[in-house]
C-alpha cells in the first residue's frame, strides 16, 4: 500500500504545475455569444467584433502565440476559419474586445470569408446550433512567416505540428 502512495505521489510530482488556460469577460465556454461578436454581410447583420480574450500558462519556451476561431458545424464539409492571428508577441497574454486589424507585429490571416480579420459568427437561419471554438496556441518560434492570403487549412497544419500546448474556449450561435 505504501508503494502504490508512492507511485501516486510521484506521478503528481511529474505533472505540470500549469497548463494553457484560455478566458474571455465576452464569452463563456458552451454559451450563446451576443450579436456584438456576428458577423456583418453574408445576410448577418452583428458588429463583428472580435471578442476579449486572456490566456495564462503557456509552457516553458513559448515565444509567440496564435489564436484561431473555428467552426466545426459549418455546413461546408471542412468547418469554416473565422480568426487566424498568428505571431502574437510572448509577452501579451491578452487582448481587448475588437482588437482584430487593430493589433501590431500581428499577422492576420485570410479567413474563410476571403479576406484577412475576425470574421463573427454568421450560421445558416435554421441550420441549429454552431460551436465557435476559440483557441490560443503556445508556439516554440517567434514568427510565422506566412502570406497574408495563405490557406487557413495550411495555417491549422502547421499550428496543430507545432503547438507547445493549447487551450479552446467553446462558444454557441444560433439564427
Amino acid at each position: 500500500m505504501c508503494k502504490r502512495f508512492l507511485s501516486a505521489t510521484t506521478l503528481l510530482l511529474a505533472l505540470p504545475l500549469s497548463a494553457l488556460e484560455l478566458s474571455s469577460p465576452d464569452i463563456q465556454e458552451g454559451q450563446r455569444m451576443a450579436k456584438t461578436f456576428e458577423y456583418s454581410g453574408f445576410g448577418c447583420s452583428g458588429e463583428n467584433l472580435s471578442p476579449a480574450l486572456a490566456w495564462k500558462g503557456a509552457p516553458d519556451g513559448t515565444k509567440s502565440f496564435a489564436i484561431t476561431v473555428y467552426d466545426p458545424d459549418a455546413p461546408t464539409g471542412s468547418g469554416w476559419w473565422h480568426w487566424l492571428a498568428l505571431n502574437i508577441p510572448a509577452d501579451t497574454h491578452s487582448l481587448p474586445r475588437g482588437a482584430s486589424g487593430k493589433l501590431d507585429k500581428v499577422l492576420e490571416t485570410r479567413t474563410d470569408y476571403g479576406q484577412p480579420g475576425f470574421g463573427g459568427a454568421c450560421p445558416p437561419v435554421g441550420h441549429g446550433m454552431h460551436r465557435y471554438q476559440f483557441t490560443i496556441w503556445a508556439l516554440p518560434d517567434e514568427k510565422l512567416d506566412f502570406p497574408v492570403d495563405i490557406s487557413p487549412a495550411v495555417v491549422g497544419y502547421t499550428l496543430n505540428s507545432k503547438a507547445l500546448a493549447k487551450a479552446t474556449l467553446t462558444a454557441t450561435y444560433v439564427r
